[in-house]
């Protein structure tokens, strides 16, 4: 009697510890989705076509910005750099008082250039919109983070945190 409950024992025991092995820990599945935000994130970066989201506006001399309850975007193209930015700032000239509409441009960049580093990539660009022509760097993080700074000759300079994302596909009909 007291060797079947031994061998029972041992086969009870044998077949949990092989369930539980089977099961990954908590510290694996965190590295693998790190894993997979890294591809995805260096898929977009190499294809140049990917879309800065801003969650925080950093102003010069100002508080933060919180910006998850307004829209807001940079559209990176290999031909087009398109943004639609919330500005929060001085501005010297050429804009009237009451009539800012944030940073609102589109246009082909002049200078484009990708940069790997070891923790990010580092992409600027130079835009030159209808009044005003923009500088933009962005420091984007192997896991799907950025950092995002616009300076232009009319206004001072602002920065955003936030994170990139994959273009929408256009809606077929």
């Amino acid at each position: 009697m007291k060797t079947k409950i031994a061998i029972f024992g041992i086969l009870f025991s044998l077949i949990m510890s092989n369930s539980f092995s089977q099961e990954k820990s908590k510290k694996e599945l965190k590295a693998e989705r790190k894993i997979e935000a890294r591809k995805q994130t260096e898929a977009m970066v190499n294809a140049k076509e990917f879309v800065f989201i801003g969650t925080t506006a950093l102003p010069t001399g100002a508080r933060s910005v919180n910006l998850t309850t307004r829209s807001n975007f940079v559209k990176f193209y290999p031909e087009l750099i398109e943004s639609d930015m919330p500005f929060f700032g001085r501005a010297y000239s050429g804009v009237g008082y009451g009539g800012d509409d944030g940073l609102k441009f589109e246009g082909k960049p002049e200078e484009y250039t990708f940069t790997k580093g070891e923790k990010n990539y580092l992409i600027k660009a130079v835009v030159k919109g209808e009044n005003d022509t923009y500088r933009l760097t962005l420091t984007v993080f192997f896991e799907g983070s950025a950092s995002l700074s616009i300076s232009s000759n009319n206004r001072s300079s602002i920065s955003y945190n936030g994170d990139i994302a994959a273009p929408e596909k256009p809606k077929e009909k």
